[in-house]
């Protein structure tokens, strides 16, 4: 049986070019058919086009607001997608490392799967964090001072607030239970 996330409120944070489509597509169809909002920003308020496995076309996404405008403090959860393009334009944007500092500081749950925790590394809130991710950010992340395991999910709840990793589109069904999991508790 699905979890019910109703009045749970979701907010994903991209660029416009290069998100991995399913990092992006999956959480969001998921999560709305559980009857959570979900809020999609983005740099610019063109289309967002993903891509599939860095390369190929993907969907394309209409985002809701863009990074600039809005306000992360009406959420209960902050999703951020992969997608090696997106993930590295992504931590350039100076109000998506504000994003996740309001997220963090507040005590609410991050979730970031495969390139997404580049986004948190540039944040400066990984230290004393246990996290997984693509194979190639485990030297950022030990870098940046976390501990890094390669496993489908990790769930840290340590430094008073929740981070929900992954490592790929392949472990998005035990990524999405704890993404469920962190939104009923809230």
């Amino acid at each position: 049986m699905a979890t019910d996330l109703t009045d749970r409120t979701v907010l994903a944070v991209v660029t416009n070019y290069g998100v991995e489509q399913d990092e992006l597509v999956v959480p969001l169809e998921h999560l709305r058919d559980s009857g959570a909002v979900v809020t999609v920003a983005a740099a610019t308020s063109d289309d967002v086009a993903t891509l599939v496995g860095d390369k190929d076309p993907g969907r394309t996404v209409t985002p809701d607001v863009t990074l600039d405008d809005v306000d992360p403090a009406g959420f209960d959860l902050l999703l951020v997608p992969g997608g090696t393009l997106n993930a590295d334009t992504l931590r350039l944007q100076p109000a998506a490392t504000e994003i996740v500092r309001s997220f963090t500081r507040s005590g609410r749950p991050v979730a970031a799967i495969c390139h997404g925790p580049w986004l948190l590394v540039e944040a400066g809130v990984v230290p004393g964090k246990t996290a997984t991710s693509y194979p190639s950010l485990e030297t950022d992340l030990r870098n940046a001072g976390a501990s890094w395991k390669d496993a489908p999910v990790i769930v840290d709840p340590a430094e008073g607030w929740t981070l929900i990793t992954s490592r790929t589109p392949d472990d998005l069904d035990d990524f999405l239970d704890a993404v469920d999991a962190a939104l009923a508790e809230r």
